[in-house]
């Protein structure tokens, strides 16, 4: 199989040369919010899919165990959404089994004609069982202004910290620029991977020039990226940026890009959520090597 590159670096130069915010070597690698330059870790984790699971117990479970897993190795972002099905409630069932753990960079959407958008708001409040979010966006951009509007006049009065906006599967890109040029949120949510690398022309260095935070979805397409590469053996070379395995590689891809904030892979296994979090460990990849890493995919 061949992986096609759907894009090219354009602007890399100036785009790359930024530097990584994070940690020593022997800390996980946090990146720092332009709008307050309060660091994330640059690893978080989403619930689409995963965190689905209804009120099945043994799935529950599953779910309790991955974030507890999640936060002994650092925490950071939890990503959702009223979208996700019961992902709401799986969360702050776990949250309350865990005692709330320290740690925790909250961040879900408003995915509704903004009419009704404060009552969908206090509901996923209530599922979470949080005081206020760190992070509420405008879920694929639905009735984004209006929407915009809430989020904004709630940050004023000190009940949300962080307004956003979203896309997903590389869609309404130019939209999104349009939003990033004309009224700037703290945060972008979009998709890139080390395959779906479009964004890397515009909307990654008009992130670095707005200063906006972005948050990185379907950093493994979904799993199809881990499953397939799984067929190929790392590249030698891996062990210089302390990489033994391709999820480690293909996030450290992301996050080492300086626009990124912080990517939000899906997971409901503790092994899995362990070896994502590993990938902020170690030396991350400069503007020579991650050309080096998406032309070695790209050759496969």
């Amino acid at each position: 199989m061949r992986v096609t590159r759907r894009a090219v670096l354009v602007g890399a130069g100036a785009a790359l040369a930024a530097p990584a915010l994070g940690a020593s070597a022997g800390e996980a690698l946090s990146k720092r919010i332009p709008a307050t330059g309060e660091p994330v870790p640059a690893v978080g984790i989403g619930s689409w899919i995963t965190f689905n699971v209804g009120d099945d117990p043994l799935l529950r479970a599953e779910c309790r165990a991955v974030m507890a897993a999640f936060f002994e190795a650092g925490g950071g972002m939890v990503d959702s959404s009223p979208m996700y099905g019961s992902s709401q409630a799986v969360i702050g069932d776990a949250l309350a089994t865990l005692g709330h753990p320290a740690g925790l960079f909250s961040a879900d959407k408003v995915w509704i004609d903004a009419a009704d958008g404060p009552a969908q708001i206090a509901e996923t409040t209530r599922r979470w069982g949080v005081q206020r979010f760190d992070l509420l966006q405008v879920h694929n951009l639905i009735d984004w202004e209006a929407n915009l509007d809430t989020l904004e006049a709630m940050k004023a009065a000190g009940r949300l910290r962080y307004t956003g906006v979203t896309t997903s599967h590389g869609r309404r890109h130019e939209e999104l620029e349009e939003v990033m040029r004309s009224r700037p949120p703290d945060f972008v949510q979009l998709t890139y991977n080390i395959v779906d690398r479009e964004v890397e022309r515009r909307l990654l260095p008009l992130a670095l020039e707005q200063g906006i935070a972005v948050i990185c979805n379907r950093p493994f397409q979904r799993g199809r990226l881990p499953d397939w590469l799984a067929g190929h053996p790392l590249p030698g070379w891996a062990s210089e940026i302390g990489v033994s395995t391709w999820p480690q590689f293909l996030l450290k891809f992301i996050i080492s890009h300086p626009a990124v904030t912080a990517a939000i892979p899906a997971t409901r296994r503790v092994d899995h959520v362990r070896e994502n979090k590993s990938a902020a460990f170690g030396p991350m990849p400069d503007a020579a090597m991650r050309r080096r890493m998406a032309e070695h995919v790209e050759s496969l």
